[in-house]
């Protein structure tokens, strides 16, 4: 093959690739543009919030019992926090079920030294498989709390040893780092009240509690972190929870309830199987399964999303620890989109195959490795003189100003609907994070995603030490 042949077939492949990587970033746009404009326009229909005593005064007669279930690790920092916001929740019946999954620390110990725990007979089902449990324990303190110790076995089947144990019709899961808004539950609940027989899953707002102070388990100051990287967090939660899950939720196609705040129905449950043992997105993984049952069982059902219940939870403050979340939870969405891929774009399952899935494959499927390709071989390319100066420039600029206009455009949402951060100070501060992101932190983003796509490749199933750091907190 001559030189001039060589130059030429080089050339076409870099136009190819150029196009795919243009095309598919975007297809990325538009689902986050239509996040964006579906979730403005579900918050601008919306009727003005409800006060939590117009709430109480409306709901509590009719509220289903709850049981909330806290699968533990290793949480010993925050973990009485934790239980002490639960138990100071505005909700008429609710029990509290803390499930210690094995810890090495003193998780448990901290739990029946603070709330004078002591062991106790409660007769269970065994409808979804998990480890052996050691022992159960209620409080001599409140008759709502109870704690499970059992062998570990993961974050899944903790949870399913909770809904074994736990008697009322619905629960919430939340994690054992996690602070709750006292009037979270009450809302969370509201579908579940007004539209009982199709509702079988609720989502509430997660926030990022890193340098806000708890006082005998509430967030009595909100603040933003101090260090950049928990403030780069907080605007990525916006964006998930008040732009992509307002969004999905508004068109019945909601793929993912957030495994560390979300109501669903027992019975449903137990019915797919529980949670899935061994899951890097076991939150994912149940929202696909209730789903696909649904679906096939041709039944009307929502899983929606309500932003006003607040949960706050601790974000990773160190590079290598969000490293290894972000890659564990990419190994999650790809586990679960090659797992039920059947019904990917299949016509059987609506607007699930195609929008639902369709999402997962854009965003988590191609995202990373587009985004990534793109960052490489733009410059390359022009470089090499396949590209034009013009053409590299626009597609920079696309890139970047895109990305700070949707981020910025998730703020417009929290001050419009939440408003959780009540100074201009703060609002500045978080655009500015916005902008900042984009630069660095992005792409770093996406290099710990491809991570989590190698180690899915190589079925490396390792969940990797959360290190925290604790909540600023006065004792109790």
């Amino acid at each position: 093959m001559s030189d001039f042949v060589l130059a030429d077939v080089l050339l076409q492949a870099t136009r190819v690739i150029a196009w795919f990587v243009i095309a598919s970033g975007l297809a990325q746009s538009a689902v986050y543009l239509f996040q964006l404009v579906v979730a403005g326009a579900t918050f601008y229909q919306r009727p003005p919030v409800a006060r939590s005593s117009l709430l109480w005064h409306r709901y509590s007669d009719v509220a289903p019992p709850i049981a909330l279930i806290v699968p533990a690790y290793n949480e010993q920092l925050n973990i009485v926090s934790t239980v002490y916001s639960l138990l100071s929740i505005e909700y008429p019946s609710y029990e509290v079920i803390v499930v210690n999954d094995g810890s090495k620390d003193e998780t448990l110990s901290r739990l029946l030294e603070t709330f004078d725990m002591r062991e106790f007979e409660r007769p269970h089902d065994d409808a979804l498989p998990h480890a052996p449990i050691r022992n159960i324990y209620s409080s001599r303190n409140s008759d709502r709390l109870f704690v499970i110790d059992k062998e570990n076995g993961g974050k899944a089947d903790a949870q399913n040893a909770g809904i074994n144990l736990c008697r009322a019709p619905l629960f919430c899961v939340v994690d054992g780092d996690s602070i709750v808004e006292p009037d979270a539950l009450m809302r969370v609940a509201q579908p579940f009240i007004d539209d009982p027989n199709r509702t079988i899953g609720v989502g509430g707002t997660i926030r990022i509690a890193n340098n806000s102070l708890v006082d005998a388990g509430r967030i009595t100051d909100v603040r933003l972190p101090k260090r950049l990287l928990p403030l780069f967090q907080v605007v990525e939660y916006i964006r998930a929870f008040l732009m992509a899950r307002v969004a999905w939720s508004r068109i019945n196609t909601l793929m993912l309830v957030s495994g560390a705040f979300g109501v669903f129905r027992r019975r449903e449950v137990i019915d797919v199987g529980g949670y899935t043992p061994g899951s890097m997105g076991e939150d994912l993984d149940l929202v696909i399964k209730l789903h696909r049952s649904m679906i096939e069982k041709k039944r009307k059902y929502r899983i929606t999303f309500v932003p006003e219940p607040v949960c706050w939870t601790e974000a990773p403050e160190t590079l290598s620890v969000l490293g290894r979340q972000r890659a564990r939870w990419q190994r999650g969405a790809l586990e679960c989109f090659f797992r039920y891929r059947h019904m990917a774009f299949n016509p059987r399952y609506g607007r699930i195959g195609f929008l639902g899935f369709g999402q997962m494959f854009i965003v988590d499927v191609l995202g990373p490795v587009v985004e990534v390709l793109g960052y490489i071989l733009m410059p390359t390319f022009y470089f090499l003189g396949g590209l034009s100066l013009e053409y590299l420039l626009a597609y920079t600029a696309l890139v970047f100003v895109f990305g700070i206009f949707i981020s910025v455009g998730s703020l417009v949402l929290e001050e419009i609907e939440l408003k959780r951060f009540p100074t201009p100070r703060s609002l500045f501060i978080l655009a500015m994070a916005a902008i900042i992101e984009n630069f660095g932190y992005r792409q770093i983003n996406n290099y710990w995603r491809l991570k989590g796509l190698w180690q899915y490749l190589r079925s490396d199933n390792s969940w990797g030490e959360m290190t925290r750091i604790g909540f600023q907190s006065r004792s109790p």
